[in-house]
């Protein structure tokens, strides 16, 4: 982040990682596809607090990244703990614990907060999913100071970039900024716009601290495109895997970039709906996904590389979430009120292990916010709760 923000008193920066943390994992798309998506709203029940919770996770990473002593590609972090000492943490390897003064912010009372994502204002009755805690294992998380956030963050504006994923983080971290304000009328989307997923670029500004944060809808990153002259016919689009999104000049001008992306790197919204893989000229029909991922990756990277300003710009990139999909079909939601004992391997992930290793090949400072954690709550029992 810009040299001032360095400076600010470490205290302000401890209690900015567990905003990250409360905040990250608000919104999870794992999608069967462009048409299919938007029907399934059970699952947008079942994606409001497990992605609440890892996004928590995360945010608490990323903020600490901007103090100097913390190396820019790692997974501990200096926090401090029961004792009168600052010693690193591995903030991704504890577990939930119960928390009544959980959660952090009531949905029903945030504007910004998409209705489909709000599960007791849809129906759902029991409550004790939404009161948990993440409890680092070799360390304490102080709770999250909105005003102290808030005075970190003045002036400056944050960038998500990515899926739905990405927009929930982006509307989860506001619903928490704004509960540390009385005007809340100071609070707005800059063009007037409705949260809706269908709007690639949403902005919501805090004017009494001048502060911006931005969603742009960007879900492979690279350039979408027609299909090329005499391209067979199963071929309706392309991915231009060597070309970075043309919003990308947009994303520049910004203190935190936050990306995502992976989700939508499936058959199912790929090769079944007609997109195919292009370098050049040149379609590559029998790439597979996760090279044309890799591929895409890069061609990130080495935008990263000759277009942010480090010097003021942090830049995190968060790791793949895992799939809450159940049934023979991986079209029903599995309801939890606990969170999940073991991971049983699900929190593998290709995707992940390819944005890890290319990013630790950049030359510029990049966080992965490598959130491996499985245990989140599973919310839609009753198909009001869209």
């Amino acid at each position: 982040m810009m040299e001032i923000v360095r400076n600010v008193n470490l205290d302000l920066f401890v209690q900015f990682r567990i905003f990250y943390k409360r905040v990250l994992n608000f919104g999870n798309e794992i999608m069967k596809g462009h048409g299919k998506i938007w029907g399934f709203q059970t699952f947008n029940g079942l994606v409001a607090i497990g992605s609440l919770v890892s996004f928590v996770v995360a945010m608490s990473c990323a903020f600490l990244y901007l103090f100097p002593r913390v190396p820019p590609v790692v997974h501990s972090y200096g926090i401090s703990n029961s004792t009168t000492s600052v010693e690193k943490c591995n903030v991704f390897e504890g577990r939930w614990i119960p928390d009544e003064s959980y959660p952090l912010y009531n949905a029903s009372q945030c504007p910004f907060a998409e209705i489909g994502f709000n599960c007791l204002a849809n129906g759902r009755k029991d409550k004790g999913y939404a009161k948990w805690r993440w409890k680092p294992k070799n360390c304490d998380i102080p709770r999250f100071d909105v005003r102290a956030v808030l005075e970190t963050l003045r002036g400056k504006r944050i960038v998500f970039v990515g899926d739905s994923l990405g927009r929930t983080q982006w509307e989860s971290l506001i619903c928490l900024l704004m509960t540390g304000l009385e005007d809340k009328k100071s609070v707005y989307e800059v063009n007037g716009n409705k949260i809706t997923k269908r709007i690639r670029f949403l902005a919501v500004r805090f004017s009494s601290f001048d502060l911006r944060i931005d969603f742009y809808r960007s879900v492979f990153l690279v350039q979408p495109a027609s299909a090329p002259n005499r391209a067979p016919k199963r071929v309706k689009s392309t991915l231009r895997v060597d070309k970075l999104d043309e919003i990308s000049k947009d994303w520049i001008d910004s203190d935190i970039l936050i990306f995502n992306s992976g989700h939508w790197w499936t058959p199912s919204k790929l090769f079944e709906m007609g997109c195919y893989f292009q370098e050049g000229k040149s379609l590559k029909l029998g790439m597979p996904i996760t090279t044309a991922f890799k591929t895409a990756l890069n061609t990130w990277a080495s935008w990263a590389e000759t277009m942010i300003n480090t010097n003021r710009t942090s830049v995190f990139f968060r790791s793949f979430e895992t799939s809450h999909w159940s049934g023979h079909n991986h079209n029903s939601c599995k309801v939890t009120q606990h969170p999940l004992s073991s991971s049983k391997g699900r929190d593998q992930s290709s995707i992940s292990n390819i944005i890890i290793k290319i990013v630790r090949k950049m030359t510029v400072p990049v966080t992965v916010l490598h959130v491996k954690i499985f245990c989140v709550f599973i919310l839609s029992l009753n198909p009001k709760c869209s």
